[in-house]
């Protein structure tokens, strides 16, 4: 499905996918030509969730992570930042937008830094590197 503004889906039906220069090209059926494909520039591509794809092991979509609570842990203690509202996809690592106490907060969704990711019971362990909070925080304010 393809969604266009706010709630307008449009019912599309897949006929191949290729990759070019990094970025995946989607052929839909009844848009033959350029001109065509043009028409559906700035659509997302929504899929249900009981069509997705089992992942391998270790891997996530991103979707799933929204919600999921994330906690900073050390080798003595755990504390609770907050949940994740949103990931920004930044061409590199994405980012995991955490509404915490003190504001939002960006952490990179990087292996070294998000050391569990559990969505099944909607859980990110973190160890943030020194200086990442005060780097990466959008206050209310800015």
């Amino acid at each position: 499905m393809l969604l266009s503004g706010e709630s307008s889906l449009q019912t599309v039906y897949l006929e191949s996918i290729w990759f070019q220069k990094g970025l995946a090209i989607l052929k839909f059926r009844g848009f033959e030509d350029i001109s065509a494909a043009e028409t559906l520039v700035g659509r997302q591509v929504r899929i249900p969730l009981s069509e997705r794809i089992p992942l391998p092991r270790g891997m996530v979509y991103l979707s799933d992570l929204i919600g999921c609570a994330v906690i900073e842990q050390d080798e003595t203690e755990r504390k609770a930042l907050g949940l994740v509202e949103s990931v920004e996809e930044t061409g590199a690592v994405p980012l995991l937008q955490v509404h915490t106490a003190e504001g939002e907060l960006l952490i990179p969704f990087a292996q070294d830094i998000c050391t569990v990711v559990d969505v099944e019971r909607k859980e990110i362990r973190v160890r943030l590197p020194e200086g990442l909070k005060e780097l990466n925080r959008k206050d209310a304010a800015t």
